[in-house]
Formats: C-alpha cells, structure tokens, sequence
C-alpha cells in the first residue's frame, strides 16, 4: 500500500499533468496543502519532494513552491564566448541590461590583473523567455577600454549583449572555466529557480594580442534551461613535420 505522502504526490502530480495546476502557478502554502489533505506538514513536504526530484515543482526560498515551467533551452557556444545567434535571436527570448560604474576588487582584481579599486564597466544581463529568466551574466570591461558612448547609446552593444558575448573589439584568446554548482541565494532569487536546482556557471577572460585581460565576464545558467556546445580542432606539431 503507498505512503500517504507518496499518494498526495501522485494526486498533484494529476492535477499537474491535467492542467489544473499549470505552469509557473504558485501551489497553495504548505500549511494550506496540509491542512487540506490532513497530514502533517512533514508528510506534506515529503510529497512536495517527489514532485521536486521530478522535475514537476520548483521550491523558491521565500516565495513558495510553484509548477516548473517547460522552457525550451538555447545554446551557449563555448571558445566563442556567445548564446548560439538562433536560438539567442528568436522572438520569444529578451534581454535585459543595466549598467554602471564599479571598483575592481575581491576575486575581480584576480581576475581582470588590475589594482584594487580601479574602474569597471559592469553590465548585468538577463535573458527571459516571457518572465522565465534563461541565463545571467555579469560582464566586466576596463574603464579605458569601454567604448565611446556605449552608456548612452544601449543599442551600439545590443546585438552582442543580447548574445552574452564579448562586449569590445575581438579578442586574441578566450578562456572559458565551466563548473556545475548549486545556486547561491542570489542567483536562486534572481533566475526564480530552486535552490537545490543545479546551475552551470561560466567564468570568461577575454585577453588581447599583448596579453592584457581586456574583459572578463560571470555567466549562469539552469541546468536544464541551456546546452553547451564545444569544438576542438587538431593542431599539426611543426616540429614533427620538420625534417
């Protein structure tokens, strides 16, 4: 005979599946699912946790548990830096960007090789498809290399933000560190995801022909909302065809 918490998932499960529950829909409170199938909110949680290994429910801290939209996912394209441009360019994706000033310091002096408290671009961006965030990145540019203008006239950078992609002239290398990792609280509030929900994070450092780190970018992405695409090709050793 099933628990009863196993049976209260498979009942939410139906309403799910039926579209009584339909996605993004926040689900009653916890002490209100209780209370109405008279279990203890222990047995309520349990059954909430089925529902979450499967992928049906999302719990957002704070906010409650809510019915996991079915997005379709993008495509970020390692080595280039950028959201795949078709999938980055359909209708129903946009992004958001907000820009401004900050000092370099902590893990960005590390990363950018630059003095503590020198001056920083940084340009947060958010992909949405309708209110379902895809992706985030936190993109940072020395003040002297920012281009002219680009604060007041958004749209001379728009296609590239819109495809996370390096911001300034091309670079001579990329190099890309991907981890997967839990959330922290900022990102679960900020992507409206779970906290138990895996993301795969993105550290990039763009670096010109003298060596200079002339970008360095944060990217995040929920584990189930992008593909990553790498390619590598065959180098020849010169010095095996010598002789």
């Amino acid at each position: 005979m099933p628990s009863r918490h196993h049976e209260i998932a498979d009942e939410l499960r139906r309403k799910i599946t039926a579209g009584g529950l339909k996605a993004g829909e926040r689900l009653p409170s916890e002490a209100e699912l209780a209370d109405g199938y008279k279990v203890s909110t222990v047995t309520l949680r349990r059954a909430l946790a089925v529902l979450q290994g499967e992928g049906l429910v999302d719990k957002i801290h704070g906010k409650g548990n809510f019915v996991r939209r079915r997005s379709r996912k993008t495509v970020y394209v390692g080595g280039w830096g950028t959201l795949d441009p078709w999938t980055a360019a359909e209708a129903s994706l946009r992004v958001t960007v907000r820009s401004t000033t900050v000092q370099a310091h902590g893990h960005l002096t590390t990363l950018l090789k630059v003095p503590t408290g020198s001056p920083l671009a940084e340009f947060l961006c958010v992909s949405l498809e309708g209110d379902a965030p895809h992706g985030m990145a936190h993109i940072y540019i020395p003040s002297d290399l920012v281009p002219a203008s680009v604060f007041d006239d958004e749209s001379m950078c728009r296609e590239a933000v819109s495809r996370f992609a390096v911001l300034g002239p091309p670079p001579a290398t990329i190099r890309e560190t991907v981890c997967a990792r839990p959330p922290t609280p900022d990102e679960t509030s900020a992507l409206r995801i779970s906290s138990a929900s895996p993301v795969l994070a993105i550290t990039r450092a763009a670096t010109d022909t003298t060596g200079r780190i002339v970008e360095a970018a944060h990217l995040v992405f929920p584990g189930d909302r992008v593909d990553m695409v790498f390619t590598t090709h065959h180098t020849t050793d010169e010095r095996q065809t010598q002789g």
